[in-house]
């Protein structure tokens, strides 16, 4: 039996991608298929970074084309093409910077920060181009869980570099001031230093940035909603009560400016007892999977309560970073793969293809 185009894309529509749930022919990431006799090559274009699955995904794609009678040799290509995509109306994309994440929790304590930048640092070990942002003015975290101190260069005069460390690209307020100093500061002060932070950093060629956000619903997150591109929010919380109420108005502020929900983060889901092994919900069970159910978005995973994600978080290298092959890494990648195939699905940005248009009288 001859080997044709469509008997390719019969065999491969029955393929699953393991993190888009969509097969490689609707998901239209089979591309440059040749045949040459019985013999074929292909592309696999993953739209997220999945560095860890290439080749995976690359076996799952030679083994559903083996399954086609009389085929020959099978040449399967898998990459990754990270691109822009469209973010709320009426906001520009920023310069250099293809997407935004938004890491909100509605509530403090539950961990957001340290999921922010392990997100980002997994998104990185997956193969993207990664800067973060710290939004929190008055309580800046990340420069001490990435290790980083010092000040940021300017090269010009105007604008600032970003810090690096690990591979990703960072900002904030807490490379511009002492440790000790407290920001005093009222909503309009807080809301134009996070834009300054943002517009006027030199993020180079980022696929994605990450938004560390402070907890709760007010100023710095309607600025962030009204003026900022943002890509997708992932709403942070765990399985208490207390914490899930302030998650869904999170959640609801996001819906309400048009900002899509990527999904949900249990962090602290279960505790698992350093001497015994013994596992217990002591912030409940649950919780996210049914907020996730009452509003339609995906439950991106669950993190136990695990002194070690604390203690790396604290000593600069984060848990992606101090233990790359452990079972919570893999969990935050699996988190980061997720996310990001959930853009990859999105609607692509346009807006740089279309000329404006301008009416004037003659």
């Amino acid at each position: 039996m001859a080997i044709t185009e469509l008997l390719i894309q019969s065999a491969l529509k029955l393929s699953i991608d393991p993190n888009t749930g969509k097969d490689f022919i609707s998901a239209k990431s089979i591309k440059n298929i040749q045949i040459s006799g019985n013999d074929v090559s292909l592309d696999v274009v993953l739209g997220y970074p999945a560095n860890s699955q290439l080749e995976a995904i690359r076996t799952q794609v030679k083994s559903a084309l083996s399954s086609l009678e009389g085929i020959g040799n099978i040449q399967v290509n898998v990459g990754c093409r990270i691109v822009s995509h469209s973010v709320q109306r009426g906001v520009n994309l920023l310069p250099n910077v293809k997407n935004v994440i938004a890491v909100a929790s509605g509530k403090g304590g539950v961990g957001k920060s340290t999921t922010s930048v392990n997100l980002a640092l997994a998104l990185a070990a997956e193969g993207a181009t990664v800067g973060l942002l710290d939004a929190d003015i008055y309580g800046p975290s990340q420069p001490q869980m990435l290790g980083i101190s010092g000040r940021p260069e300017s090269m010009n005069g105007k604008s600032m570099e970003p810090m690096v460390a690990h591979g990703l690209q960072a900002m904030s307020i807490g490379f511009l001031v002492d440790t000790d100093t407290p920001m005093v500061w009222r909503g309009p002060m807080v809301t134009g230093a996070l834009e300054q932070l943002l517009r006027d950093t030199k993020w180079r060629d980022l696929d994605y940035l990450v938004i560390d956000l402070p907890p709760g619903t007010g100023d710095i997150q309607l600025t962030l909603a009204q003026k900022i591109p943002v890509t997708g929010a992932i709403i942070v919380t765990t399985p208490q009560d207390i914490a899930l109420l302030d998650a869904r108005k999170g959640l609801k502020m996001f819906e309400k400016v048009g900002i899509p929900i990527l999904g949900i983060v249990e962090n602290m889901s279960t505790h698992i007892c350093s001497n015994c092994g013994h596992e217990e919900h002591i912030f409940g069970a649950g919780g996210g999977e049914i907020m996730a159910k009452d509003y339609n978005v995906e439950l991106l995973g669950n993190l136990p309560l695990d002194i070690n994600i604390r203690m790396q978080a604290d000593g600069g290298k984060p848990t992606v970073i101090a233990e790359p092959d452990s079972k919570v890494a893999e969990i935050y990648k699996e988190i980061a793969r997720k996310a990001a195939s959930k853009i990859a699905m999105a609607s692509l940005d346009h807006s740089a293809k279309f000329p404006s248009i301008v009416i004037q009288n003659t």
